[in-house]
């Protein structure tokens, strides 16, 4: 029987090194809890950085997965298929979107978004061809493709991958004033994650979205939410823009709308945003696939009819209150909203990674994130109890 050590080696010896796992080899996961090849389990606090908000092989969905691909899986968008506007109906109702375009994976609603936008710009404001600009926020992160690279403060991420793409403006995130400074008549979008995930649950000042909502109405510049990470129901909220009751003009999901079973995004938006597309301008061949749309409407329904979006506000709350609660001299700050949650550690603590591996020896799984911060984000159906046995591991990994 091979030891996880037999399947690390073999994954640096043949696979690019992209990634700095945690160094535990996981075989089957339910609810919460994973376990390893050695029979080892933990409670999973990354939730596949959000894209297992409704656990582990859910049931529900795992049957209309099965279902599903027994009947049809995939027909290209060059036919109809008997699931699209039924996912369609389903997430425009429960969103309030007037328009929706499938695609897989988030980094590509990202650049749906950009495209259509910029089109926008060119066919309904008037901008001059080939000027469009979208503004962003310092240390963002909204994928890994060249022109989100492109605009990313990350060197890491962005280092020796140019020449960039051009056409973006970088100011500081939670930063009304600056977004007001950066606008021109060029100005076509202004491109932004309500809670910056991959900088350490970074939370903008409060108040903040909502200048920003009034700003890009007065200028007629298009709002995009990236609700890749906070949407469907993370930080308490179906959607992380009701926390300042906003609206956004495009918003970006994806990752748990597919249930932790299959890569499904969609760009929403209004009509006049995604009308300028025509046949031909943009498509995807797994876009709205059969299979994709029926995952996504089971895990839609799972997240509203099982409480998850409550369950995740309330002991949300009750984590990030306990977490505040623990004394500890390597502490700087804890934040969060929802099941979204961060530590961030002094600088002199030593890094976050050590107490990564101290919490993984413990039986909890989490991620650290730019050092000195680790990300705790466990899948919505987690239970009180469940939240009590990670902090016991966390205080007592942070106070030893």
């Amino acid at each position: 029987m091979p030891r996880s050590a037999d399947f690390i080696e073999i994954e640096s010896r043949l696979g690019a090194h992209n990634y700095k796992p945690l160094g535990v080899v996981l075989t089957r996961g339910q609810g919460v809890w994973v376990e390893d090849i050695e029979g080892r389990r933990y409670l999973d606090c990354l939730s596949a950085y959000s894209a297992v908000n409704q656990g582990h092989c859910h049931p529900r969905i795992l049957k209309a997965l099965t279902e599903q691909a027994g009947r049809l899986t995939l027909t290209s968008r060059a036919f109809h298929n008997d699931q699209l506007a039924l996912f369609y109906e389903e997430l425009a109702t429960l969103t309030g979107s007037h328009k929706v375009l499938p695609m897989n994976s988030g980094a590509e609603a990202v650049e749906t978004a950009i495209k259509a936008v910029r089109k926008w710009g060119y066919e309904v404001k008037g901008v001059p061809a080939g000027q469009a600009e979208v503004i962003v926020c310092a240390d963002n992160f909204h994928g890994r493709t060249l022109s989100i690279v492109s605009f990313s403060t990350d060197e890491e991420a962005r280092g020796n991958f140019g020449p960039y793409t051009p056409g973006f403006r970088i100011i500081p995130f939670g930063d009304a004033d600056a977004l007001e400074a950066a606008i021109t008549p060029n100005t076509v979008g202004f491109l932004v994650e309500p809670i910056q995930g991959e900088a350490g649950v970074i939370i903008p000042p409060t108040g903040y979205f909502k200048r920003v909502r009034e700003i890009c109405t007065r200028h007629n510049v298009t709002l995009i939410l990236d609700e890749i990470q906070t949407g469907l129901g993370r930080t308490g909220k179906l959607l992380a823009e009701e926390h300042e009751g906003i609206e956004a003009d495009v918003t970006l999901i994806g990752k748990a709308l597919g249930g932790g079973f299959y890569p499904v995004s969609a760009v929403l938006s209004n009509t006049a945003v995604l009308g300028t597309l025509k046949p031909g301008q943009h498509g995807s061949t797994f876009g709205g696939n059969p299979l994709a749309c029926a995952v996504a409407r089971e895990a839609m329904k799972v997240l509203v009819e099982e409480g998850l979006i409550e369950n995740s506000a309330r002991l949300g709350e009750y984590f990030l209150e306990e977490l505040r609660g623990i004394r500890s001299n390597v502490i700087q700050e804890v934040r969060g909203r929802g099941l979204m949650l961060a530590i961030q550690f002094h600088p002199e603590a030593g890094g976050a990674r050590q107490y990564v591996e101290a919490l993984r020896q413990r039986g909890l799984l989490a991620k650290d994130t730019h050092e000195h911060t680790i990300r705790l984000a466990p899948p919505l159906v987690i239970k009180q109890d469940e939240v009590d046995w990670a902090l016991e591991q966390i205080e007592a990994v942070l106070t030893e």
